[in-house]
Order: structure tokens, then C-alpha cells, then sequence
């Protein structure tokens, strides 16, 4: 069976008008051509819908019954191709991203922001959690891309670089690390260090980049929030990346760069090979790589060059 949407609306309008001069017209065919996709629609079916004479037309059984199945086909079908067409616009949809916590906490807030009021039909989800996580929300179809500071290069996730993050000393105000500019493994060594855990991406990166020597471990914690409340009262200092130094910018805490051959911490956004992003998803990725953050030798970030005139656009 072989029926168009195209004979679908000329049924429907020889149904309504009851005349086939009237229906040709309401569907802008002439009649010779409106009566011909009549006849072949009935074809198709293998039943008569309509009873013809010289002065009526009317519906049989058959195409009563038809009637209603038509319009409900018809109905769907406009409500699909509409759904498409927003989907397109970017209007409608969902898209899921996993991302480290640092960048959940300060950096996404107001780049999600942005999009939602470009976009309020697109549902959001975030899940903030550590880069093995991310990686498998995103193995596991959860995400449709993510952010973690893990290169996963597989048969079937691909990786390119985001951004990538320094990393600062921070101690007490009154510390005798405050006052060197450019501290060195070694100038820690006498001091407790607060650490994250050993799961960590920046644990990571710290060990790495002063084996084989470690900084000497006063107490090992989950959250850099915690970090800093230790820091604060006094119980050691730590290193911590540039992009999580929201959470240590107060008048008692000094703040000061790290300059350690290989202390670069790589932000990647990972996705995977062989499922291409939906409409929604691919706007979300183009406004999230258009949006990168760029920490300062400082650790401030900087919203890229036209962050006022998307903030504009988005009030547009």
C-alpha cells in the first residue's frame, strides 16, 4: 500500500465539501488532477470511500470509517513535523552534560544561563561529578558529551582539548609561603599539606609533578570546599587549580601561582565516535566551546571576547 499525505488532504477535502469542483480548488488542483489522486487513493485501499452522482458526493461506510483514521494519521504527522522543525530551530530537545565540579560550580552557572534564555524549550541536565564518572556517563549514553580532566581516547570515545587550568598555592594570609612570589616544591616541603584524595585529577597532577619527592600529607580530603576550610584555620596549605579558586578568594587566605615544570592540568571535552550530537545537543556544544574558560596568570577567569554582546543577545 502506497497513500500520501498529499491524497490524505484531498480525501479530507472532498469529505468536507462534498463536491469535487469545491475540493480541487480548496487544495489549489485542478480537477481533472484532484479527481485522478481520489481514484488512486481508493486504488490503494481496494475499497470505494465516496458515492458519486451527477449532483452528490457522500462517504460510504468505508469512508466514514476512513475519515477518522485519516485525520488522526494527518494530525500525527503535523505534530511530528513540527516537533522536527523546532528541534531544528533549536527550540525543543534535551542535552545532558557531565562536567568536573569545579567547573559545575563556577564557570557553567552563568554559560547555562545564557543558553536557557537563548533556548527555554531545551531541557538541561547536569551531572557534576570526577572525570572516571564523566567518562562513563557518557560510555553509557547519560551525557551526551562531557568535560573531565581525563584524555579518554578509545575506539569509542574521542577527546579534544577544552581548556587548560594552572595551579595556585594557597595558605593563611600571614604565612610564611605568602611572601615568596614564585614557590617551589621544595619551599613546601617543610610545611603540612592538605591533599585531595588520591582519586582526584589534581591530587594527580600534584604527585606527578613533584616525584620523587611528595609533599608531606597532613590530612587527605574528598572536597576542595573542605580544602579551603582547613586551609583557612590553619592546619596546612595546599595547591590547588586555577579554576577552583572561587572557593579561596577571602581576606584571611593568600593566593599564589604555581610555576612547576608539567603542572598544567588539561581540560577535555569527550564524546563519543560513533553517535553524532542531536540539534540540541550540537547548539549546547557550539555555545559551551564558544564560552571556554580562560584562567589569568592570576586564576581569574575571563569570559571570552564577546560575552558582552552574547549576554546582549540573550536579553535580545
Amino acid at each position: 500500500m502506497n497513500v500520501s499525505t498529499r491524497q490524505l488532504h484531498a480525501f479530507l477535502a472532498l469529505a468536507a465539501a462534498r463536491n469535487f469542483t469545491r475540493a480541487a480548488a480548496a487544495v489549489h488542483l485542478s480537477q481533472p488532477a484532484f479527481s485522478a489522486l481520489i481514484r488512486q487513493l481508493e486504488e490503494s485501499l481496494g475499497v470505494r470511500l465516496f458515492d458519486r452522482s451527477t449532483r452528490h458526493v457522500e462517504l460510504t461506510a468505508e469512508g466514514e470509517e476512513f475519515e477518522r483514521s485519516a485525520r488522526r494519521v494527518l494530525a500525527e504527522f503535523d505534530a511530528a513535523w513540527s516537533g522536527m522543525r523546532e528541534r531544528a530551530a533549536r527550540e525543543r530537545g534535551r542535552v545532558s552534560i557531565a562536567l568536573l565540579p569545579s567547573l559545575a560550580a563556577d564557570w557553567l552557572p552563568a554559560v547555562l544561563a545564557g543558553f536557557r534564555a537563548a533556548h527555554p524549550g531545551i531541557e538541561l541536565e547536569v551531572a557534576d561529578v570526577l572525570s572516571e564518572p564523566c567518562i562513563e556517563h557518557v560510555r553509557s549514553g547519560r551525557a551526551d558529551f562531557a568535560l573531565a580532566a581525563t584524555r579518554a581516547e578509545t575506539p569509542e570515545l574521542r577527546a579534544e582539548l577544552f581548556c587548560s587550568d594552572g595551579f595556585h598555592l594557597v595558605c593563611p594570609s600571614g604565612h610564611p609561603l605568602a611572601k615568596l612570589r614564585d614557590p617551589r616544591p621544595r619551599d613546601l616541603l617543610p610545611w603540612p599539606f592538605i591533599h585531595l584524595s588520591r582519586t582526584s585529577s589534581v591530587r594527580q597532577y600534584i604527585d606527578a609533578a613533584t616525584h620523587p619527592q611528595p609533599l608531606p600529607s597532613v590530612l587527605e580530603v574528598e572536597q576542595l570546599a573542605t580544602v579551603a576550610g582547613m586551609v583557612r584555620a590553619g592546619l596546612g596549605v595546599s595547591v590547588v587549580p586555577a579554576l577552583t579558586l572561587y572557593q579561596f578568594r577571602a581576606a584571611d587566605l593568600a593566593i599564589r601561582p604555581i610555576r612547576w615544570p608539567g603542572l598544567t592540568r588539561r581540560i577535555y571535552l569527550v564524546r563519543r565516535r560513533d553517535r553524532g550530537l542531536s540539534v540540541a545537543a550540537q547548539g549546547f556544544y557550539d555555545w559551551v566551546m564558544a564560552r571556554r574558560p580562560h584562567p589569568d596568570a592570576a586564576g581569574a577567569r575571563r569570559p571570552p571576547a564577546d560575552a558582552a554582546s552574547a549576554r546582549r543577545r540573550a536579553r535580545a
